[in-house]
């Protein structure tokens, strides 16, 4: 292993920013040897005092007001992009170009010929690129994609997922980047790339949408008089906006394999913070998630006993995915949740980089994360349509 230190950075010091900063300080923490020691370079946000508070909380050496000031620097190897979605292509060509790794969160562009881009820049370089898909790397979701693809549930009959957050229930919750853009870019954008992406990544590709119904609760926000980070609230004026996107979407999907799916998804479901959920069912065996319940799945199969068979509740340990290597107690019984989600997926990345023998699973790339688009694409267009539209 080389002893050269490997030189990281995070442009965007914001919710999601603050995660992939902290993943990065743990990368070495987790599952054994395989990485240089990581320097953690610097934080860009150009609210400068963000920059600053998240540099000093998660030991980055330096906050920059500009990501440019990250492009410029040479002694940087890896870059998480984590800012506003209309400005992911402009940055990560600057930084390819500048022959950086990139991982930028999803979804991967504000528009379909932004992410047709990021593609062909993939495509005409060595760097790595990747995007951040982070539920992947929950050990009870990691485990019921392994259900599914060696056949334990049998021949595959329904997928049913939801997101249901409600950052956006209150009328007052200011005007920020997410409400700006056009349909498809609201809640779908949102939270619907990572369903659509925990779906494909499970049952694999989707090849259709049909039956497609988006809507805005709240058509009107009040626009905001200073930063807004992330969903906290901010102070606002008495000047409304438009809302131009989505809060709430549902359709229905048909898998390459002939399976059919059910999604809804929605920013304005009261009372659940971060309702990600799903239940994959087979002709002999059915397995569910909840994101509220992180640390268990519920898995039921033909294999017990008639008379005592039924749904069981699987609590996360060593025999999970991820778990092993990953959690300091390895001992049944000790969930985890966000923060390690984006631990495991800064260290796929990285491994990436260096070639780590054995390495987790890859990172989603960006030719992936374009086709997320194109099946919100498809939605969008089966909502305007009322017809069933294949994914391009």
């Amino acid at each position: 292993m080389s002893k050269q230190p490997l030189s990281v950075a995070v442009i965007g010091a914001g919710l999601a920013g603050r995660s992939h900063a902290a993943g990065y300080r743990q990368v070495n923490t987790v599952f054994g040897g395989g990485l240089p020691p990581i320097r953690l370079a610097a934080i860009a946000d150009a609210n400068t005092e963000l920059a600053e508070d998240a540099a000093r909380r998660y030991g980055y050496e330096e906050a920059l007001s500009s990501w440019e000031e990250i492009v410029d620097d040479p002694a940087i190897d890896a870059v998480s992009i984590v800012v506003g979605n209309a400005l992911h292509r402009q940055v990560a060509e600057a930084l390819i170009s500048a022959g950086k790794h990139v991982l930028c969160e999803k979804p991967l562009a504000g528009t379909i010929a932004d992410a047709e881009a990021m593609v062909a820049a993939e495509a005409a370089t060595d760097v790595v690129t990747a995007v951040g898909y982070s539920y992947r790397r929950t050990p009870a979701i990691a485990a019921i994609r392994d259900h599914v693809r060696t056949g334990e549930l049998g021949e595959m009959t329904l997928f049913n997922g939801r997101y249901w957050t409600d950052y956006a229930a209150d009328p007052r919750a200011p005007l920020a980047w997410r409400y700006r853009g056009g349909p498809g870019s609201g809640a779908l954008g949102d939270i619907g790339a990572h369903l659509i992406d925990l779906a494909e990544h499970i049952c694999g590709p989707i090849e259709s949408i049909a039956g497609a119904a988006l809507s805005t609760q709240i058509p009107k926000r009040p626009v905001p008089i200073g930063p807004v980070v992330g969903h906290e609230p901010a102070p606002v004026g008495d000047e409304m906006g438009e809302v131009e996107n989505e809060d709430t979407a549902a359709f229905t999907a048909r898998f390459a394999s002939g399976l059919a799916g059910s999604f809804s998804v929605s920013r304005t479901a009261f009372g659940m913070p971060n309702g990600l959920a799903f239940d994959a069912h087979g002709l002999s065996g059915r397995a569910s998630f909840d994101w509220h319940r992180p640390a268990e799945y519920v898995f039921d199969d033909t294999q017990p006993e008639y008379r005592t068979r039924g749904a069981r509740q699987v609590i996360a340990g060593p025999q999970l995915p991820y778990f092993a290597g990953g959690y300091p107690t390895q001992a049944p019984g000790n969930g985890g949740g966000n923060a390690e989600t984006f631990i495991y997926q800064c260290r796929a990345f990285l491994d990436q980089i260096v070639g780590t023998p054995e390495p987790l699973p890859a990172c989603a790339s960006f030719s992936d994360a374009l086709h997320t688009l194109r099946v919100i694409e498809a939605v969008v267009a089966s909502d305007q349509t009322g017809t069933s539209i294949a994914v391009a």
